[in-house]
């Protein structure tokens, strides 16, 4: 699909109406702008690792990739080496998302490199790979052997699809093998073989010390569909957990349909605090979110993103009796959604994880990218109500609010509707827009589609890209949108925003790069009559399904064998 400026723009207005007013500043308008980055960096403070380390997904618990970065360059190249300070060689198959924390690098993939004797690079593995932060060298790795029951658990060649959580001197990983991991970062070059867990099969420098592994499988008979991935984050000491727990290979049948889908355990020692399935048997495919912790409105709330599409909010100390405290949740596909199997259907799950800004929450919808393309939502949730907050609540045909049903929430045949939901925590919702004022949405970049990408915030503009490959740019606070730009190529990654800049990356290989600005006319141009980020493309030689990160004034972008340190200022 080519693009000309006058397509790109459709809908925008390039005349500036000046509007004089001797109507008083009011206390609002002088309130200074959130700052997501110095929000961050607060929270990072609090754990022991560098001002300048990103030491988990999305950096703090509130998930929004916006780091601080100083002198971060938008132009290197990966085959000269210009602009690149190092290079790490990853599996075949790299998802997981880079962390920084303590002079070291972690990151997720599968075993193709092989830096292991004991597991040549012909043996698939999910690996945990850990490399020096300076010089890019390889310090350990983690290994996760197949499960025996082979794609319906454990999809090969896929690897660690996740990211780690490092504080001080532990870190804390779900493997592809559904085990929740509590390892030295150190690996085994302190001399110590760290534990309660002192059963690694040797004690190689070049492998990981285990300090303890809860098995959800094993223990709370979870079932994960062809994976497991989540990359935990931490309230205090409270680890939080997404477990997978999905159907099996027929897609239809829940193998465990009392298994938790969330779960809150002890850091230190491993030890479960509480569970909850709240999805139940509405799980529609898998669930690969991961969770969310921030204070809102005064209330510690643990956010976990249901494979049913609804959003939950649960107190991270549960009800002091060993069980979840449900604070809200949020359906996050209209009532009139329907689940079909292929992604045929409209309704959705959620593999995005929420993100908090400015006390807001913000979570789109999106399903297994061999799904294909279709119809997504973007939503922005007020976290301080109570209950039930969806937009809208499904009824039957006695005005009775009626339980939410897998495949289908309202069916009309049966006299069931949708009405308005006056407890609605909704502050917007973004599906469609009408660019070209016709009154008809039928053209490609009216839509937002389905997507695996989290929302980056920052100067209230919220940046997500779609897995048809649209990249979107709107006004956080109110939902309008700014500008859409068309990658060519589907979007499996989030975006990253530093320095006033956005970089996106693509499976064609291609990172984008824009300025912070809603205005299309600065953020794109035209160039041989194809409209092209702002400032520059820059191709990583393979696909690109990660998200780029920015620790310590170096930024970090993985394709799908290796991961580079891009620096302007390499020795």
């Amino acid at each position: 699909m080519k693009l000309n400026l006058q397509q790109s723009l459709v809908g925008f207005s390039i005349l500036a109406v000046l509007a004089a007013t001797t109507a008083p500043v009011t206390s609002e308008e002088l309130k200074p702008r959130y700052d997501p980055v110095k929000e961050t960096l607060q929270e990072i403070s609090k754990i022991e690792v560098r001002p300048g380390d990103w030491p988990q997904w999305g950096g703090s618990s509130f998930r929004n990739n916006t780091p601080q970065g100083k002198n971060i360059p938008i132009k290197w190249d990966v085959a000269s080496g210009d602009n690149i300070k190092w290079v790490a060689n990853l599996g075949s198959q790299t998802y997981g998302n880079a962390v920084v924390a303590n002079g070291r690098v972690f990151v997720g993939t599968n075993n193709a490199a092989g830096h292991l004797k004991r597991y040549p690079g012909r043996v698939d593995l999910g690996c945990l790979l850990c490399f020096d932060e300076e010089t890019g060298k390889f310090l350990w790795q983690h290994s996760s052997e197949k499960l025996p029951t082979g794609r319906v658990h454990d999809w090969p060649l896929q690897g660690i699809c996740c990211a780690p959580y490092v504080d001080g001197n532990r870190l804390w990983f779900v493997t592809s093998r559904g085990e929740v991991v509590c390892l030295d970062p150190e690996g085994f070059h302190d001399g110590e073989n760290d534990g309660p867990y002192t059963d690694e099969p040797n004690e190689n420098k070049n492998e990981a010390d285990v300090i303890w592994k809860y098995d959800m499988m094993g223990e709370q008979e979870v079932s994960q569909h062809n994976m497991c991935s989540c990359s935990v984050t931490c309230a205090g000491d409270i680890l939080l957990v997404n477990t997978s727990n999905g159907l099996d290979e027929t897609h239809i049948n829940l193998p465990s349909p009392d298994a938790p889908s969330f779960m809150a355990m002890d850091r230190n020692t491993g030890k479960v605090l509480w569970t909850d399935k709240s999805p139940g048997t509405n799980i529609l495919h898998g669930q690969w979110s991961s969770p969310t912790y921030a204070v809102l409105g005064g209330q510690p709330q643990a956010l976990f993103a249901g494979g049913d599409g609804w959003l939950y909010s649960f107190d991270p100390k549960g009800d002091g009796q060993g069980n979840p405290k449900l604070l809200w949740k949020f359906d996050c596909n209209p009532k009139q959604s329907k689940w079909e199997l292929g992604g045929r259907g409209t309704r959705n799950n959620i593999i995005a994880t929420p993100v908090v800004y400015d006390g807001l929450v913000y979570v789109a919808v999106g399903q297994d990218p061999e799904h294909g393309e279709g119809e997504g939502h973007l939503w922005c949730i007020d976290p301080n109500k109570r209950g039930d907050v969806s937009e809208e609540l499904a009824i039957d045909a006695q005005g009775k609010v009626i339980p939410h049903e897998r495949l289908l929430a309202v069916d009309e045949a049966k006299n069931q509707r949708a009405i308005a939901n006056n407890n609605s925590a909704a502050v917007w919702h973004y599906s469609r827009f009408d660019w070209n004022g016709d009154g008809e949405i039928e053209d490609f970049m009216e839509e937002m589609h389905r997507s695996c990408g989290t929302v980056a915030i920052k100067n209230d503009l919220a940046f997500i890209s779609d897995f048809s490959g649209l990249f979107h740019c709107l006004d956080a606070k109110t939902g309008k949108v700014h500008w859409t730009f068309d990658m060519l190529s589907e979007a499996w990654g989030s975006p990253l925003i530093v320095e006033d800049r956005v970089y996106v990356g693509d499976a064609d290989g291609d990172i984008s790069i824009f300025p912070l600005t809603a205005d299309p006319e600065k953020a794109m141009k035209e160039e041989d009559g194809e409209m092209v980020p702002m400032l520059g493309v820059i191709n990583m030689e393979d696909s690109v399904y990660s998200t780029p990160i920015v620790a310590n004034n170096v930024l970090y972008i993985s394709n799908k064998s290796k991961l580079y340190a891009i620096s302007a200022d390499k020795k």
